[in-house]
């Protein structure tokens, strides 16, 4: 029999399981059950704790791990030599792609200010700017990439894209090579990343990216925090020289004190991009089609990482 590890009794609830599949539930904050050793596919919680991801240096016989995130950079310290890793690729695309466009379009029109006014009583009637007629380029053009395109289209704004290779048209956009963002910078109104975090991307939006920004540019961030150098987005930001509006910071979660809090012009959302409500009808499909592979023996999709053989 093939073993499972479920993150939460909502997930098990849902899952039919093949006849050759044992389904079992451990919650961070339990005991671990002495079934530990005999995991064979785990699907750690979303977003979850040190525990939650530690708990795999005692699962022996250990396969496959199963993310509920598109991201995995968190989890690869603590995956087993042997197992393969799978994401959540497709499953938070639209929210998150949503979560961009939302934001974008937040800050250029000034919803912060206005929410603001609204407490104090205030009709703060004001000009300001629109998606519209801007040039907004999108890095990383994977599948979160790909959703914001598509959702910016009615916009009539012109996209350009960058992946980390140059490509023919995606999705009726040319996309670029990420060894010409330092050409294309300076055209752009809108940055929006959607990149995930490896050692290529960290700090990938440093202080001479952020100077290449035209001036009153906006920088959009859905992929992970540390790829924004804080800092250098801090100085620009305190110069009142361009925009931001962030669901990810570095560090995360912000703390009360941190300076990005009381910075001008900027909008902080709490990494809530891919956690709505079209999160769990996905997530559900796609560990159904997952471990139904596994148990067949089949070919598993959004692998991220296998072990060398």
């Amino acid at each position: 029999m093939t073993l499972v590890w479920l993150p939460d009794d909502e997930w098990s609830a849902f899952l039919d399981a093949p006849s050759n599949v044992d389904v079992e539930v451990w919650v961070p904050g339990r005991p671990i059950p002495a079934s530990v050793g005999s995991v064979d596919f785990y699907v750690p919680e979303y977003m979850g704790s040190e525990e939650s991801l530690s708990v795999m240096s005692q699962m022996t016989g250990l396969r496959v791990v199963q993310t509920l995130t598109a991201g995995t950079d968190d989890l690869l310290p603590y995956l087993p030599e042997n197992a393969t890793l799978c994401n959540a690729a497709g499953v938070h695309d639209a929210s998150t792609a949503e979560l961009a466009v939302g934001l974008a379009i937040a800050a250029l029109r000034g919803f912060a200010p206005f929410i603001r006014a609204q407490t104090q009583g205030t009709w703060l009637h004001s000009r300001r700017d629109a998606l519209a007629d801007r040039r907004v380029m999108v890095i990383g053009a994977g599948s979160v990439g790909k959703a914001v395109i598509d959702r910016l289209s009615p916009f009539e704004v012109d996209v350009i894209a960058v992946a980390r290779n140059a490509r023919n048209s995606d999705h009726g956009v040319d996309v670029h090579g990420v060894d010409e963002i330092n050409d294309l910078l300076p055209s752009a109104d809108v940055v929006i990343l959607t990149v995930p975090l490896t050692e290529q991307t960290m700090h990938l939006v440093d202080a001479e990216f952020l100077k290449r920004m035209r001036d009153d540019a906006l920088l959009v961030n859905v992929a992970r925090g540390q790829v924004v150098d804080t800092d250098a987005l801090l100085a620009e930001l305190r110069s009142g020289r361009m925009r931001a509006a962030l669901d990810v910071t570095d560090p995360e979660p912000l703390p009360t004190d941190h300076p990005l809090w009381q910075a001008p012009n900027v909008l902080i959302t709490p990494h809530v991009g891919g956690d709505t409500s079209a999160f769990l009808p996905r997530a559900w499909r796609l560990l159904q089609a997952q471990i139904d592979r596994f148990a067949r023996g089949d070919r598993l999709v959004n692998v991220v990482h296998e072990p060398s053989r």
